[in-house]
């Protein structure tokens, strides 16, 4: 059996899709599906089971599990404008601790999502060698503090943490605020027929001319399943894209993919967002080429392509 927390989620739920695909049907999802339409995210996938949380926090504390093989930890709070220090620690780092406490005790292989948020501003640039660094917000914090844990514990040899930059695709429509801007733009077509992006706050970036490494969920989820059967494979390795492109380039694809005619307007920046605002981010994946040197990754026209005409644009569409 597979314990794959955050399975409903956005980026879990592609997992389980994509584990699916791969022959592993014996999956158990930690998460809660809530009043909204998060489970659509699971409708035509194959599970035994869905547990909430707090349930399987207590089954591990009782060793209440079945036989587990492996456990990809992707249950978080992933808002980075959330306030509740507390709420963040407890979740995002204390009950990391026990998931892979409960997973590596039983020889199960272990992967978990970490984030660029770690990495703050970039200054010091984004190599997941590196691990002095100073995040922006309390979200990247409880990320960094879990892969503080990893690495004191020894257990980077062990298992695999992989610092997600910025993911967006299929199963993210419940994700509000934190949905990604291909999503938001598309809506923002639909509606108004033009996008808002944020104006620059720094002079060396024109408006929409902002930086950041954007992967496609698709991409990530083929990567966490054959690192699932890879145990040869550790540490805590950056995923993104590897290459940095503008908010206008992503506007300029949706409106493309749309058949839309481009119609890009500027708005000035939340001033809570200006002072932990990331201009640019590009992943070092030097570490992650040395391990896996044959792995691809779609191109932004190309991923943004297939999200809008596959799933935005579908009336039902399963992933």
């Amino acid at each position: 059996m597979i314990v794959l927390t955050g399975g409903a989620g956005f980026i879990g739920s592609c997992v389980l899709q994509h584990l699916n695909e791969a022959g592993h049907n014996e999956v158990l999802i930690v998460d809660s599906l809530g009043t909204g339409e998060k489970w659509k995210n699971i409708a035509g996938k194959t599970f035994i089971d869905i547990v909430s949380k707090e349930e399987f926090r207590e089954q591990m504390m009782v060793d209440d599990v079945d036989q587990v093989s492996a456990v990809i930890h992707m249950g978080a709070c992933s808002a980075t404008t959330e306030r509740d220090a507390d709420y963040l620690f407890d979740n995002n780092y204390r009950y990391s601790t026990e998931v892979a406490a409960f997973a590596l005790q039983r020889g199960a292989r272990f992967i978990y999502a970490s984030s660029a948020a770690t990495y703050g501003s970039g200054s010091n640039g984004y190599s997941d060698k590196e691990q002095v660094l100073q995040p922006l917000n309390m979200y990247g914090y409880s990320k960094h503090l879990f892969d503080q844990w990893v690495w004191t514990q020894g257990l980077d040899t062990q298992c695999v943490g992989l610092k997600f930059f910025n993911v967006f695709g299929p199963n993210e429509y419940h994700k509000s605020d934190q949905a990604s801007m291909v999503y938001k733009a598309f809506r923002q077509i639909e509606e108004t027929g033009t996008v808002k992006l944020f104006k620059s706050n720094d002079p060396d970036f024109k408006d929409g001319g902002q930086m950041r490494d954007f992967v496609y969920v698709k991409d990530v989820a083929r990567i966490m399943v054959e690192l699932v059967g890879n145990t040869s494979i550790n540490g805590i390795l950056n995923l993104g894209s590897g290459t940095a492109r503008t908010w206008n380039d992503l506007v300029g694809a949706v409106f493309t993919a749309t058949g839309v005619e481009s119609n890009v307007g500027y708005i000035d920046m939340p001033v809570q967002l200006k002072k932990q605002y990331q201009n640019y981010t590009e992943a070092d994946m030097s570490t992650f080429r040395e391990v896996l040197p044959g792995v691809s990754f779609s191109s932004l026209e190309d991923s943004i392509a297939d999200y809008v005409k596959n799933h935005l644009q579908a009336e039902w569409s399963f992933l």
